[in-house]
């Protein structure tokens, strides 16, 4: 068995996967729904959101497997953040660099290995979307794009993930008295280290790269356009507008 070894820029690797916080967290539905499509659409068994840390790779979702991480050395995973491409084994018990692996000599007994490179916007991979099967097989040309897509969609994810954390750091720390931020009482308004009011939404502008839009929830509506209301029920609130 061959541990795969570091990547050239190891430290810095491991400092962008600490700014996104997401070790040890909770199960999430956004990346459920992620695992789930991939083994849908590859007929695999086993699929995996896979974080490689400094010396396990820890799976923030996964699809029939009970593991919640296994040490680094034995980490398919581990090889596949090496490169920026998938990597596919169609048969690990036939590739010299696995066959001796306790993943596939023992449970789950891997087979097909497919992994896709969680990238960041500054090329750091910090993980894969992978799926495993324990029969030897190939995927589809459909299928290797289709896992590509599901993989930047994870990506994604992450990313947004680590730019709300920065943005949230950012506002608590823009306030000199301790990250306290005065608000009116009355209209809620924020008061500036200059004693300025101002909108919410103008303060959060200025110290922050948000940018709003703007509407009128149903029970301003009901209070100040009663003429205006529909029996029609009120639709699903939409995503904001923030603009990273």
């Amino acid at each position: 068995m061959r541990a795969a070894p570091n990547p050239p820029n190891e430290a810095e690797r491991l400092r962008s996967l600490s700014e996104y916080r997401i070790l040890g967290t909770k199960p999430e539905k956004a990346f459920d729904n992620i695992t789930m499509m991939a083994s849908e659409i590859c007929e695999a068994p086993i699929a995996l959101i896979s974080i490689i840390d400094e010396d396990r790779q820890w799976f923030k979702s996964k699809v029939g497997l009970e593991a919640t991480e296994t040490t680094r050395d034995i980490s398919f995973c581990a090889h596949t953040i090496l490169d920026s491409k998938p990597m596919v084994i169609e048969d690990a018990l036939a590739d010299e660099k696995f066959r001796d692996n306790p993943l596939v000599q023992k449970a789950p007994h891997i087979r097909l290995y497919a992994g896709f490179p969680l990238k960041t916007d500054v090329s750091h991979r910090i993980g894969t979307l992978c799926v495993i099967d324990r029969i030897p097989k190939s995927l589809t040309k459909s299928q290797l794009k289709i896992m590509q897509g599901l993989a930047d969609q994870a990506a994604m994810l992450l990313e947004l993930r680590r730019r709300s954390l920065s943005l949230l750091e950012e506002f608590c720390k823009m306030n000199d008295e301790g990250g306290i931020i005065t608000t009116c009482s009355y209209c809620k308004s924020i008061r500036d280290s200059h004693g300025t009011w101002m909108p919410f939404e103008h303060f959060l502008m200025r110290h922050s790269t948000l940018n709003f839009s703007h509407g009128i929830c149903r029970t301003c509506m009901e209070k100040h356009f009663p003429e205006a209301i529909c029996d029609e029920p009120e639709p699903e609130p939409e995503t904001a507008d923030i603009i990273y």
